[in-house]
């Protein structure tokens, strides 16, 4: 019987245009990290050699995007890309009324301000950093209800992101429906390492939450990459397509925001999708104050027609597959040198666990920060930090979070680098991992009030 080889996988493009990149010197790096406060947020891309910080808006578009561009409509008022990305959106997301924001946070600010009031309660499988914000200034409390698992970068299981159904109903039982403003879901949970939740979980969320009138509103961010987990890990959903388990996915709730920076392949762009018409009609009013008219949202005709076609080309198999076997091609290799990442591998990063990896540090010396600001001072690579510092501090105490993850994300844009880039990535990481003692703590320099992970600043530790 003969022996077949498993064949090696390629990307499912052809490249078309390149834009060059540089390498700075080490000394050259070292001022540059100095002046950016050993921030990476605060590097400029130009003294950045391959830029993980982040998938949001960083994806090459397609040339069936590009072609699209030319065909803006660029009226004020009812432009006709409008009724493409609203068509899209049902067909394939399958709500029914769609508010464009410029991008997913301009969502999130639309659906706090209408659902939530003062003293409210807002659950949901573990924090975004923007979300919980919003929810925080329109005098709502976020409360956590993801499973244990999550909080584990070692546990194996298929579907950290699901939610503890039992946290979720003894916090209704606490507080009263009338205080949970909604559930929140996001799929695929970021915080957690880009951990899937399965459409198992998602309809008992539902229908637990029908049981007391509350609605779900989901983030569908990256709705895309979780209905592939779904599809290659939960059996009854094996021979659905992609753009089916979507659908069903979003079918549990009642609307959602989302970045179509990420699954949807463009460098800018958002929207609030939903079902009831008087949250629709109040976010079609609201979003003329913050963003623009209601068919445009803050967007040109052009960007609406690319994230229609995005929406498009993102659901199709081949697409998804590659987006997310070059992430689980890097943690593998990861993995075998026996560095510490979060598993199951994620959809859209490969995230260094910073305990691990530099256990002489303690969480007070911003483990994550110093990693990713390292990283970038060996080999130029860009991470970003996904620990104490996003955590920020609570409310109440004025003292840090604490999150049991301390991160650094390495995320893939869509169909920008190559498998010669990701082997130069683990490289960097490996050699990295070699050398980690040297590798000293940080201080906190200047902290904003908001969102501090953008743009603190740092200084390492004497020592």
């Amino acid at each position: 019987m003969t022996n077949i080889k498993k064949r090696a996988w390629a990307e499912p493009f052809k490249i078309k245009m390149v834009e060059p990149l540089k390498m700075l010197s080490r000394h050259e790096r070292a001022g540059a990290l100095r002046e950016a406060g050993f921030n990476t947020f605060l590097l400029r891309s130009e003294d950045v050699y391959i830029d993980l910080l982040t998938d949001s808006g960083t994806n090459a578009m397609s040339d069936y995007q590009w072609a699209g561009m030319m065909l803006g409509d660029e009226a004020y008022a009812g432009s006709r890309n409008y009724y493409h990305l609203e068509a899209m959106v049902q067909r394939v997301y399958g709500y029914k009324y769609l508010v464009p924001t410029h991008q997913g946070r301009g969502a999130e600010n639309l659906i706090s301000k209408i659902l939530i009031k003062p003293g409210q309660y807002v659950p949901g499988n573990m924090y975004f950093t923007t979300t919980r914000l919003h929810q925080e200034l329109a005098g709502g409390t976020f409360v956590d209800v993801i499973v244990d698992e999550a909080h584990d970068s070692t546990d194996l299981r298929p579907f950290k992101g699901n939610v503890d159904l039992g946290k979720l109903e003894a916090l209704i039982a606490k507080v009263g429906a009338a205080k949970v403003a909604y559930v929140t879901v996001a799929a695929t949970v970021n915080m957690a390492g880009g951990q899937p939740i399965s459409l198992e979980n998602l309809k008992a969320v539902r229908a637990l939450t029908a049981k007391h009138g509350i609605k779900v509103i989901f983030d569908a961010t990256r709705a895309v990459e979780n209905a592939y987990f779904i599809k290659t890990r939960e059996a009854a959903y094996a021979d659905w397509t992609i753009e089916q388990i979507v659908h069903e996915m979003c079918a549990q709730s009642d609307g959602a925001t989302m970045s179509g920076k990420k699954d949807l392949l463009v460098n800018i762009g958002g929207f609030l999708a939903i079902n009831d018409l008087d949250v629709f009609e109040e976010a079609r009013n609201l979003v003329v104050v913050y963003e623009g008219l209601h068919t445009y949202g803050g967007l040109a005709g052009r960007d609406m027609e690319a994230m229609a076609r995005g929406i498009e080309e993102a659901v199709q198999y081949d697409h998804i597959r590659a987006r997310i076997g070059q992430v689980e091609y890097v943690g593998e290799r990861l993995k075998a040198s026996g560095i510490p990442i979060v598993e199951p591998i994620g959809g859209h990063a490969i995230f260094l666990d910073a305990r691990r990896f530099l256990p002489h540090l303690t969480q007070d010396d911003f483990p994550a920060q110093a990693l990713a600001a390292e990283l970038y001072l060996e080999s130029g690579i860009r991470a970003m930090e996904r620990g104490i510092v996003s955590a920020g501090r609570d409310d109440a105490t004025g003292k840090h979070r604490y999150p049991k993850l301390e991160l650094v994300r390495l995320t893939f844009p869509r169909r920008v680098y190559t498998q010669a880039h990701c082997d130069v990535t683990a490289e960097a990481v490996e050699a990295l991992y070699e050398s980690r003692a040297e590798i000293r703590g940080l201080e906190m320099t200047y902290e904003p009030k908001y969102l501090r992970f953008f743009q603190a600043r740092f200084e390492p530790k004497a020592g």
